[in-house]
């Protein structure tokens, strides 16, 4: 069945891989970015594809953009079926040194703007009695990592915001929430950790110093662990075609999960925290019945 996809923050990476792939399953997709001066490569990706997107500006920092665009692709279509939430940003620092300014906005895009998309879309899932909320959170969303406290604190949010809405949404409302958890996309990690570290600063030549230098270092060896790539590798990084596939076949599944990894690398990863609820729909529903009756 085709469904109406709204997914935002294609303006790059895996928001493309994820739109691309949503069409050319079937599904009328909504593709959304901030701004759309940069949709070259979206449209460059859609042409080679051999498919059709519709394209709006969506910024997730703001609640009127936000709105705006939800009222549209409900005027033209009469509902939704999945909002996709992949708009986000990475960020690595301490929190010893980040400014409180950089703290707000990390969790602005990583968390409040999930939030505001899952409101602006409820009240219509809600009337439907159907939809599914997929957010692309990741392994940083179970799992500490050196230098992402804040980052993961975004993650760790919307891990908790999806899992509490799924306890009693769902099973009154028939709405399903999916939390995609990556390990990391490749090939520029080391690239975009650095230009994370140099738009905040720079590496600060203090205690922390070489601590983050043996991070970035070890990000290349994590990179090539094992087989490489795909949802059975061992690396660390997958493509962002790869991890859009693990998206697609969530949206596509008759009974999703509330959470999923997307590599052998981020199951292993995840795994004291995961192995007895792997895809958490166990403790959802024990939470149900214990709060709920």
């Amino acid at each position: 069945m085709s469904k109406i996809i709204l997914v935002t923050g294609t303006s790059t990476g895996l928001g493309i891989s994820i739109a691309i792939q949503a069409a050319q399953a079937g599904h009328t997709v909504y593709a959304t970015m901030r701004n759309l001066e940069k949709r070259e490569n979206l449209d460059a990706a859609a042409t080679a594809a051999g498919v059709s997107l519709k394209v709006l500006p969506l910024d997730v920092s703001d609640s009127a953009s936000v709105n705006a665009a939800v009222a549209e692709i409900i005027a033209n279509e009469g509902r939704i079926d999945v909002l996709v939430n992949n708009a986000g940003a990475g960020f690595v620092r301490t929190v010893e040194q980040a400014t409180e300014a950089e703290i707000q906005g990390v969790m602005d895009v990583n968390f409040t703007g999930v939030a505001r998309c899952i409101k602006a879309v409820m009240p219509h899932m809600r009337e439907a009695r159907s939809g599914h909320i997929v957010t692309i959170s990741s392994v940083g969303g179970l799992v500490g990592q050196p230098f992402n406290e804040i980052y993961c604190a975004a993650k760790f949010a919307v891990e908790g915001m999806m899992e509490a809405m799924a306890s009693y949404i769902t099973p009154n409302f028939g709405i399903n929430f999916t939390l995609v958890e990556p390990g990391g996309i490749a090939t520029e990690f080391v690239n975009n950790v650095m230009a994370h570290v140099v738009g905040t600063g720079g590496i600060l030549d203090d205690e922390y110093k070489p601590i983050l230098q043996a991070y970035i270092g070890g990000s290349q060896a994590r990179s090539g662990e094992g087989e490489g790539g795909g949802r059975g590798g061992q690396s660390a990084y997958q493509t962002a075609d790869e991890v859009a596939e693990v998206v697609i076949g969530t949206i596509q599944s008759g009974h999703p999960p509330l959470r999923t990894r997307t590599s052998q690398w981020g199951e292993t990863l995840c795994h004291l925290k995961t192995a007895l609820d792997p895809d958490g729909l166990k403790l959802t529903a024990q939470v149900t019945q214990q709060f709920l009756g």
